[in-house]
Order: C-alpha cells, then structure tokens, then sequence
C-alpha cells in the first residue's frame, strides 16, 4: 500500500524555508517521494489555514517514516525550524 506524505505550512522565513525545501526534496526523492501537490491553489473549508500545502506520495508508509528520520532530511528539517509553523502526517493509501 501506498502513502501520502501531508504537510501544511505557514512560512515565517522564506529565505530559511527555501533551504529547507531544496534539502528536504533530495530526501523525499531519495526514499521513493514524488510530489504530487506544492504550494498550489486550495481551498480551505475547515480547521487552521496554512497557506503552504504540499502532498508527496511514497511506495510505502515505511518509506515515508524512513525519509523523515532520514539524516539527509533531519539536515533540511534544521532549516525549517522556527522558519515555518508545520503540521506533517503520513497517511496509508489504498492503492
């Protein structure tokens, strides 16, 4: 089964959060990521709006886990706090 890596972002600083980014998608690819939604258009119907919305795919939720323990990723990670305020989740997909 397949996973969705979910993170919804609030950016306090760009300059910080766009190293964060560039690591962080080396990670992701690195564990079998591939996004499928970034900081698009979206429509907030309910709970606490974070304007930055990304959505990766992995073959595994293992995987997932794997690339957010990951050193490459705690590296990129570093960058992200107290740039952003972040709510992250994996999900298991059917498919």
């Amino acid at each position: 089964m397949g996973a969705l890596w979910i993170a919804h972002v609030k950016v306090t600083d760009e300059d910080s959060y766009m190293k964060y980014a560039s690591l962080a998608g080396d990670a992701i690819a690195d564990h079998g990521g591939k996004f499928i939604a970034r900081a698009g258009r979206y429509v907030q119907l309910e709970g606490n709006d974070r304007p930055r919305n990304v959505v990766a795919r992995f073959p595994t939720l293992e995987d997932a886990v794997a690339c957010y323990n990951s050193p490459a990723y705690q590296e990129a990670l570093e960058f992200a706090k107290g740039a952003s305020e972040r709510d992250l989740l994996v999900v298991e997909t059917d498919e």
